[in-house]
């Protein structure tokens, strides 16, 4: 096996461990796919690594349902670092307005990597939020949404953001989705981040 080969497979190994033990509440075993410098972004809550396990912490004491689906991937590698992008739905599932719903986003998680000590981990995670849907778990309830607030969210992400502000969370209106500005600028920062650049964070 050479070289890249073996990159690739560390890094979705480390990818699909960050999914399957971040959901599973196996918190020790999921910290251990940061770096101490790594940092998470997410609709709900943005920090270093830490700060985010201790809110998902949090979160699930309060029963908060948040889970995660990988698909394709894409990996970038230029020596010791990396760029990933992998197909990922975001599912959902809380109470608004009485009525119990789920929410389904489909995105991308775009992840800056490096190697370090021989050993491959994130430095940073940015998801892309491409579309969302929200359906109530009772097919038979009726569910209307404030269309205004709605509309106030970026449409990668709207349902997501509803959801999450009705159950207590602040939310970062400027996240990339499949188009735009901040898509632009996130790809820009990925193409730095290949050719040694410090990250923009």
């Amino acid at each position: 096996m050479d070289d890249d080969l073996r990159d690739r497979l560390a890094i979705r190994d480390l990818i699909e461990n960050w999914v399957v033990w971040r959901d599973a509440g196996d918190w020790e075993r999921f910290r251990s796919v940061w770096f101490d410098d790594g940092r998470m972004m997410a609709t709900w809550t943005q920090g270093t690594a830490d700060e985010f396990i201790e809110m998902s912490k949090q979160g699930w004491a309060k029963g908060v349902s948040i889970l995660h689906f990988l698909g394709a991937q894409s990996i970038d590698l230029a020596g010791n670092r990396a760029i990933s992008q992998t197909k990922m739905t975001i599912s959902q599932r809380a109470s608004v307005h009485d009525v119990l719903v789920d929410v389904v986003c489909t995105g991308r998680f775009y992840d800056f990597l490096e190697k370090r000590g021989g050993r491959w981990g994130l430095v940073l995670r940015q998801p892309i939020y491409e579309k969302d849907r929200m359906d109530p778990v009772d097919p038979a309830a009726s569910l209307t949404l404030d269309a205004k607030l709605l509309a106030s969210f970026p449409e990668g992400y709207r349902h997501l953001a509803y959801l999450q502000s009705q159950i207590g969370y602040k939310i970062k209106t400027d996240m990339p989705g499949l188009k735009g500005e901040a898509v632009a600028q996130l790809y820009a920062s990925g193409a730095k981040w290949l050719k040694g650049e410090p990250l923009d964070r």
